[in-house]
Formats: C-alpha cells, sequence, structure tokens
C-alpha cells in the first residue's frame, strides 16, 4: 500500500522535503470536527487509502459538508458509497461529481491512474447481481487499480465461466459476487491461484433468505484462498482486494 508517512521520509531523507515541512504535515490535526461528523484526515497517512463517505442515512447537506472538508484538506479523488439518485442531484450542485446509478456511487474529482501490480477481475454470477459488482469494481478504481469484469458468468452455465479462464488465471486477485446459493466462488477458486473475495448477494427466491443461503455456501467452501465479506458488501471486496492488489510496497520495505 502507498504509505504516505514513508514517502515523507523518504523525501526528509534525500533532501527534497525539510524537516520543519515534515514536522508540520505529521503535526496537522488528525481529525475535523465539523458538528455532525468528525472527519479523519490521518487514515490516508495510517492506512493508505483517505475516508469514503458512506451516503445512506446521511443528508445531502452533510454530505457536501464532509466534502467540502476533504477538499479542503488536499483530498482529490472522492468516493461516496450508497448514494441515492435524489441526494446525488443536491451534491453535484455543490461539487461536480460522476453519479453511477446502478452502483450507488458517486466520485467527486479525477480517477487516478492504475498502480496496483495485477488486475482486479470482478465476476458475477448472474446480471441481478451487477450493482454490487459495479460497487466493488468502482471502489477498486477508485483507489488505484486496473479491473476486468466478468458479468452474468455463473455456474448455471459453466461454460461462461470457463470461457474466461485466461482472465481468471492471470489475476491478480477475483471477486467472486452470487446470490442463490453462491457456487460461483467455489469453482472461481478451484481455478485461480490468486485470493479469492467471495460476495454473497441478496438475490434469490425465498430460501435464499436475503442473501444468507449464499453467505453460509461461500463461508463453507471447500476451495481453498477464498474468504468472505458481508451480504451485498461490493465497497468491502473492493477495498480488500484494493490492499492484496497493493501488497508490493509491503514487499519492498
Amino acid at each position: 500500500m502507498n504509505n504516505d508517512i514513508r514517502k515523507l521520509l523518504e523525501g526528509v531523507s534525500d533532501g527534497s522535503v525539510s524537516i520543519d515541512d515534515a514536522l508540520l504535515k505529521l503535526k496537522t490535526k488528525p481529525f475535523e470536527d465539523i458538528g455532525y461528523a468528525k472527519v479523519d484526515m490521518h487514515r490516508k497517512l495510517r492506512q493508505g487509502v483517505a475516508e469514503v463517505i458512506y451516503g445512506a442515512g446521511k443528508t445531502p447537506e452533510q454530505i457536501i459538508g464532509i466534502a467540502d472538508t476533504m477538499l479542503k484538506n488536499g483530498q482529490n479523488t472522492i468516493l461516496i458509497t450508497r448514494l441515492s439518485k435524489e441526494a446525488a442531484a443536491l451534491v453535484e450542485k455543490a461539487h461536480p461529481m460522476t453519479y453511477h446509478e446502478e452502483a450507488r456511487c458517486g466520485i467527486i474529482g479525477e480517477m487516478p491512474v492504475p498502480d496496483g501490480i495485477g488486475k482486479i477481475v470482478v465476476a458475477t454470477g448472474g446480471t441481478s447481481d451487477i450493482p454490487v459488482a459495479q460497487e466493488a469494481a468502482l471502489t477498486a478504481e477508485v483507489l488505484g487499480n486496473e479491473v476486468v469484469r466478468l458479468y452474468d458468468v455463473g455456474v448455471a452455465g459453466l461454460h461462461r465461466t470457463l470461457a474466461h479462464l485466461e482472465d481468471i488465471m492471470s489475476a491478480s486477485v477475483i471477486i467472486a459476487i452470487a446470490g442463490m446459493e453462491g457456487a460461483l466462488a467455489s469453482v472461481i477458486g478451484g481455478l485461480a491461484d490468486c485470493p479469492v473475495i467471495a460476495v454473497p448477494t441478496s438475490v434469490g427466491y425465498g430460501a435464499s433468505f436475503h442473501g444468507l443461503s449464499a453467505l453460509l455456501s461461500m463461508l463453507n467452501s471447500c476451495a481453498s484462498g477464498v474468504s468472505v465479506v458481508n451480504i451485498d458488501n461490493g465497497f468491502g471486496a473492493g477495498y480488500l482486494a484494493n490492499m492484496i492488489n497493493h501488497m508490493n510496497a509491503k514487499k519492498e520495505d
């Protein structure tokens, strides 16, 4: 993961950053209290990824205020997840934004150039899983990753999965998204030599229990190297995939 503190210290070491400038950067307050939110300004220093705005439950005015604070403190790209179309229309009046209705995600600022060690594959069992997949894919792209989308490649027609073996076997990390019985994660986990992040979705008939059936299937996968995030948690899967796809920084340490 890109580490701003490491870069800052390297700058001091090679003389491109003065000690006083480095001290000023590190002493900057770690969060800004704007009343209804304490915006974490040091998250990128600690974790390599700046704070993301979870839009559900927040008013458009609150989202605008949080975004104002982030931009004022130098955050160039802001991801807003679970953002309704109605709220997005109001936020866009304050900040130019690209809104992805299917994923319910808004992006303020420019997308970064991908700098991961490889490609992230996002695969879905069916078309109905695409909204969750788009949240995962956009999250990964906002965090600086190249993403390959493989949609509607579920096990009901296994030849559709096998038609993309080259993409699956060349991936750095794969996000497998499926509802119903959630079998896609096990199938891909048995083919790939990279980590697989399984995302159960709430797609399915009555006994799928709004994604619980897929969640339990994925947790009980017999394929090694499969991890599981929560139901419909495309953001969590995209974030974790990004961490895996940037592990070269750890290797260099």
